[in-house]
């Protein structure tokens, strides 16, 4: 692996970012409007809720912590989409640049958007309704890695996803985050869930994240070890996502669907 070629994806990624207001505002506008949102909505319920109680730092928290993987995610599936659309995918793989390479990049470019996103949350968050992760103490590191991980393992899949069925498949990624929130346990335990619900949870590295958030702002112990084999599962979802990418890159180029690119399906 060249460290020039994976820079080279990084920088075209920057230019196309720094040359258009259009994909600059996205990088932040969308997470404010989560953390505003849901800032005033646990705001409303403090002042409800029985005196003692705050549902900032497990509601709002859980909504920071969740976009931040979703923007994650989305790093890796826009790099990705802006070869797809300026129809520039088969000039890429015209080049020396091998695929660990190339997801490397990708994934280098969703470290610098996402870390942008994530700085714009902690401002707004902190700044205008209180919300302090500090009080998760030195976890907030292996919470925040868990979720990266993760949101890698999405993007790259959901890239393969599109490599594979054309870019009209592209509406088939957007709703992931959506579509397994409700798994994960984002905004209550697990223990809620029935039980296959349930089971597919705990197949999910964010489950871990989260029940040990819930469990630290509520004063209760938790398991390191649950957190470990989430961190686990997280690097083991990599691999396989990086597999599966792979595998339908070289039937692309094996049945010649990579030239074959279109604004509809390549199927």
């Amino acid at each position: 692996m060249r460290p020039g070629r994976v820079f080279a994806i990084v920088l075209r990624q920057w230019y196309l970012v720094r040359g258009s207001f259009s994909r600059i505002v996205p990088l932040f506008a969308w997470v404010a409007v989560d953390v505003v949102l849901w800032g005033f909505i646990t705001r409303w319920l403090d002042s409800v809720a029985a005196p003692g109680g705050s549902f900032v730092p497990t509601l709002l928290g859980a909504v920071l912590l969740w976009d931040f993987l979703a923007r994650v995610m989305q790093g890796v599936t826009m790099a990705f989409f802006e070869d797809v659309w300026s129809r520039n995918f088969l000039n890429v793989f015209a080049t020396p640049i091998s695929i660990a390479e190339y997801v490397s990049g990708l994934v280098l470019a969703s470290v610098a958007t996402s870390a942008l996103g994530l700085a714009v949350m902690l401002v707004i968050a902190t700044g205008v309704f209180g919300l302090s992760l500090l009080g998760y103490g030195v976890l907030l590191v292996p919470f925040l890695l868990v979720l990266f991980l993760f949101g890698i393992a999405l993007g790259i899949t959901g890239a393969a996803l599109v490599l594979r069925l054309g870019p009209a498949a592209e509406w088939f990624v957007w709703p992931i985050p959506a579509v397994l929130s409700p798994f994960a346990g984002v905004f209550y335990p697990l223990a809620t869930l029935p039980p296959w619900m349930r089971a597919v949870g705990r197949a999910l590295p964010p489950s871990y994240v989260f029940e040990a958030m819930r469990a630290i702002v509520g004063g209760r112990a938790f398991s390191g070890a649950s957190l470990a084999w989430g961190g686990g599962l997280a690097v083991l979802y990599i691999l396989l996502a990086s597999w599966i990418f792979v595998r339908v890159h070289r039937h692309a180029v094996r049945t010649g669907l990579i030239a074959r690119y279109s604004a509809e399906s390549v199927s």
